[in-house]
This record gives C-alpha cells, sequence and structure tokens, in this order.
C-alpha cells in the first residue's frame, strides 16, 4: 500500500477546522498566489508545514501563476519529510479540496511506490468523494520521478473510474474549461 503506516487526509480550507484535533503531524498547503494564509492553520501548532502558492491552472494563462517544477520539487521535499517519519499523519490541502490537494496527495502517495501509480490514483476514490487532479502537477511530478508516464496513466484510471461512478461529472468539466482532460 502507498505510505504504509502513514494516514492521509485530503480537505478544501473550509474544512481545516474539522481536522485541527486529529493528530496531524505534517500538513501541506497549495493555495493561489494572493490568498491569505489561511488562519485555521494556526490551530496546527507544532507540525510540519508547507505552504506552496500557485493558482489552480492546467497551462499558463495571463494574470495567474501556474504550477511549475519549482513547486513540485518543493512538494517532494516535504514527501520525504513526511515519509521519514513513521506513523505520520498527513493533511493535504487546497482551496476546495478538489485539483491541486488531490494531485498532490497522489503524488505523494506514488513517490515513495514505484510501479503502483495507478493503485495510488484510485485510492483517492477512497479519501475524497470527489475531486479532479491538477494535470500540470502530475505531469510534472512525473517527470521530476522519472516514471515514464506511470503518475499520468494512473491519473488516467482514477478519471476514468470516477467518470464510471459518476458520469454527470463529464458536464461539469467540460463546464470548467478542462473538457480536453476527461478520459475518451
Amino acid at each position: 500500500m502507498p505510505l504504509p503506516d502513514h494516514k492521509l487526509i485530503i480537505c478544501g480550507i473550509p474544512e481545516l477546522p474539522q481536522h485541527a484535533l486529529a493528530g496531524v503531524s505534517h500538513v501541506l498547503s497549495i493555495i493561489d498566489t494572493h490568498e491569505p494564509r489561511p488562519p485555521a492553520l494556526d490551530d496546527f501548532a507544532g507540525i510540519d508545514h508547507e505552504l506552496i502558492r500557485f493558482d489552480d491552472v492546467v497551462a499558463e494563462y495571463p494574470g495567474y501563476e501556474a504550477c511549475t517544477p519549482r513547486h513540485i520539487e518543493r512538494l517532494l521535499d516535504f514527501g520525504e519529510r513526511a515519509h521519514a517519519k513513521a506513523g505520520s499523519h498527513l493533511l493535504v490541502h487546497c482551496h476546495a479540496g478538489i485539483s491541486r490537494s488531490q494531485a498532490a496527495a497522489a503524488i505523494l502517495m506514488c513517490q515513495h511506490a514505484p510501479g503502483r501509480e495507478e493503485e495510488s490514483f484510485l485510492r483517492l476514490l477512497a479519501l475524497r468523494r470527489h475531486g479532479w487532479p491538477n494535470t500540470r502537477m502530475v505531469e510534472f511530478a512525473d517527470k521530476l520521478l522519472r516514471r515514464d508516464g506511470a503518475l499520468l496513466r494512473g491519473l488516467q484510471a482514477y478519471r476514468v473510474a470516477l467518470i464510471a461512478a459518476k458520469p454527470n461529472l463529464r458536464e461539469v468539466i467540460r463546464n470548467i474549461g478542462r473538457g480536453h482532460e476527461l478520459p475518451e
């Protein structure tokens, strides 16, 4: 199982207070460039916290800061710290717990589990009832981890399973401008 002996929570900013007493040891925050630091993070004292800022876009757009390889390097450095602590309890959040946090959680699960990328991505279905991981993040992680497309194939397997379970999401994904990411 990816991340053996590690617990993982995925959420959005509004849900942070629900997890303040959950025994979290590591928090990864991925929020928009101009988003203020969520005050609810003050309730997670004495934990390893990494705050990474970029906007939830999957390409370069004027007025937005897209994810770069450096952002994913920081995510992987955070993952190294979390993996090094036996029994760590990770909380990964973005604004809504749908795109960046889903991608980050899957990347962290894949980080030390080569050959188990599909299993890691499919685990997202049990961790969070809804999501659409940020493709750009996964593309950079696949390159940095030298997985030759395995993370992207895992992402595709996740999306096929999610759409099979929730066919109505096809229209939602098209409406938010990410229809090109839908599985055939």
